[in-house]
């Protein structure tokens, strides 16, 4: 799993990535107080599309040159369906898909940072059609030391990692409608400070300022420091 390795390390000081609440930080430096607000970053994805995977792969070398300065979270593309008896979900790539969103969303809550972008590189690594497999998400959590029962993972997630549990579910229908109000529509999109600045949907589109590593970077940068202003 190239780059992910790198990044522990960082991700491990620092919870840039992990549960924001309040984004807004106040900091003493030099015997000042500053803020220190830090840039929202959502990917709008399908955890089996091969455009999300594709886009994740991007950020995996993105977030070692940004770390610090951003809340970064993933959001996920589906359809409410009643008539659905497992999930209440309709996920594009089928129902192993919504199981896959589910286990991330459950990892993102109830473990660390770095635990949670190393699960979701682990399961992208072993093949997009791998992903929201059962076993493979057992697996990748204890190759990303994530203890899945004592942690509440799979409380939320189901023991078996069926994503079938209650807790689970429920967040995946929150995630909906966070893309929703979002104006997500399309997996991959990338939101920066809620503002969408690029689509990968087969190819890239709608990328005015750059798609590649050091695009995603200057744009982060860029609305870092002029969320950071001093008046």
């Amino acid at each position: 799993m190239p780059h992910l390795w790198f990044i522990l390390s960082a991700f491990a000081a620092s919870s840039a990535l992990a549960h924001p609440t309040d984004p807004l930080h106040i900091q003493k430096a030099a015997g000042t107080m500053f803020a220190d607000v830090k840039v929202p970053i959502h990917l709008g994805v399908m955890s089996r599309c091969p455009d999300a995977v594709l886009c994740e792969s991007v950020f995996d070398k993105v977030l070692p040159r940004v770390i610090g300065k951003i809340d970064l979270s993933l959001v996920y593309i589906a359809h409410l369906d009643p008539a659905d008896e497992d999930f209440g979900v309709k996920c594009m790539h089928g129902a192993q898909e919504c199981a896959g969103n589910i286990q991330q969303l459950c990892v993102s809550k109830y473990t660390t940072a770095q635990e949670w972008w190393a699960f979701v590189q682990c399961q992208n690594y072993h093949g997009r059609e791998s992903v929201g497999d059962p076993d493979l998400a057992l697996s990748c959590a204890g190759a990303s030391k994530i203890d899945w029962e004592g942690s509440g993972v799979g409380q939320c997630a189901g023991n078996d990692a069926s994503g079938k549990a209650p807790e689970g579910i429920a967040m995946l229908k929150e995630s909906l409608q966070l893309a929703q109000n979002l104006d997500i529509n399309k997996s991959c999109t990338v939101l920066i400070n809620k503002k969408a600045v690029c689509v990968h949907d087969g190819t890239w589109k709608d990328c005015e300022k750059g798609h590649d590593v050091n695009d995603f970077v200057k744009q982060i940068e860029e609305e870092y420091e002029h969320l950071n202003e001093l008046n």
